[in-house]
């Protein structure tokens, strides 16, 4: 005969998460919500006990100091992990949460390579969030290697789903700019966020952060959200007139419907829905920053210069754009050498745009 399920004490609520596991609270009135363990755990009694008394007390760990829980609570405590930007720790504390809401009670010694690719494949269809997912394994597993904590690094050798052949957010053209700017005039807050973001070449989550407190001389110096990087930007005129018509905040340049500060979700969201107003379907922050790149290289910018500019590192973005503008000149400088090399041979002459006279 099977066990009858147990009837829930006073106060305690189960819920069931989205990886189908059942978890309990105690909450007594409006206070605050106590998790405990399960209710056929051997320490649910004596944790309810301990809450229900208004003394609770953190609930044992049934795997202890070998879970992947223990683990992650380590690793977050290391100058490895404090050393990630603050972009990095925020989309990696996300994945690990998820992962050790289903997982978080394993023997982090007996994660193996198989268990690395499958969390990989189940992420397959996004594959952003499957190389996301591999960052944050690899992170903690490569310290704990270091750490002596595992002799074997599960991650090692698990390749990065391919990147789809998309060419990344799509750039903005000349022509974009010209509809987006024929839509929101000066003195809107929708010029506003256009001028910040093309005219600085900073990323959303960067420039929702600008404001006055950054500028000095004339000059915009900041620190980047993704790598940290510091970059200086001179406000150029153009961008000063539109900060001057704003409306604009005092802490942050970009603001929303009642002067206020955005967060970089929010902002991409409403720059999005300006952008389809603007008859700018598909078309996003980002691509700003790309064109922006892209005048600046076809302006003569070298590669350090991109750089410092847009705050990257390595050489490998900023050689993408100035190989672009490169080709782009050299283009037109071969046409030019063909065209001058024909016109010996041309039996009647030719006017500047290449028509008979």
């Amino acid at each position: 005969m099977r066990d009858m399920p147990r009837k829930l004490p006073p106060f305690v609520t189960k819920e069931l998460t989205r990886h189908k596991k059942w978890v309990y609270y105690f909450r007594r009135g409006k206070g605050p919500r106590t998790r405990l363990p399960a209710i056929d755990h051997q320490d649910f009694d004596e944790a309810y006990e301990a809450t229900l008394a208004g003394s609770p007390r953190r609930t044992k760990r049934v795997a202890n100091t070998k879970s992947l829980e223990w683990l992650v609570t380590r690793y977050r405590e290391t100058s490895t992990y404090r050393g990630l930007s603050a972009a990095t720790r925020k989309q990696r504390d996300n994945i690990l949460k998820h992962v050790l809401e289903k997982s978080g009670d394993k023997e982090f010694r007996k994660i193996n390579r198989a268990a690395i690719v499958q969390g990989r494949e189940k992420r397959a269809s996004t594959p952003a969030q499957a190389r996301n997912f591999l960052d944050a394994m690899r992170g903690l597993f490569r310290w704990a290697l270091e750490a002596d904590l595992v002799s074997i690094d599960p991650t090692a050798g698990v390749k990065n789903p391919a990147r789809p052949k998309t060419g990344g957010f799509e750039a903005w053209s000349e022509d974009d700019v010209v509809a987006y700017e024929r839509r929101w005039q000066a003195g809107t807050k929708e010029r506003v966020w256009l001028h910040v973001l093309l005219y600085t070449g900073l990323r959303r989550g960067d420039a929702v952060q600008l404001g006055r407190q950054h500028v000095r001389d004339g000059v915009a110096t900041i620190r980047t959200e993704k790598t940290g990087t510091e970059v200086s930007i001179p406000i150029l005129p153009v961008l000063e007139g539109t900060l001057r018509d704003g409306p604009t905040g005092d802490l942050a340049f970009i603001v929303g419907e009642r002067g206020l500060p955005l967060t970089k979700e929010t902002f991409g969201n409403m720059f999005r829905k300006a952008c389809n107003a603007a008859g700018l379907k598909g078309k996003s922050a980002h691509g700003v920053r790309k064109i922006g790149a892209t005048r600046a290289a076809e302006a003569g910018a070298t590669v350090a210069e991109l750089e410092a500019l847009f705050g990257w590192t390595g050489g490998t973005m900023a050689s993408h754009y100035t190989r672009k503008a490169d080709r782009k000149r050299l283009a037109k400088s071969a046409s030019e050498k063909i065209m001058n090399a024909q016109r010996p041979h041309l039996d009647y002459p030719v006017r500047g745009n290449g028509q008979k006279s």
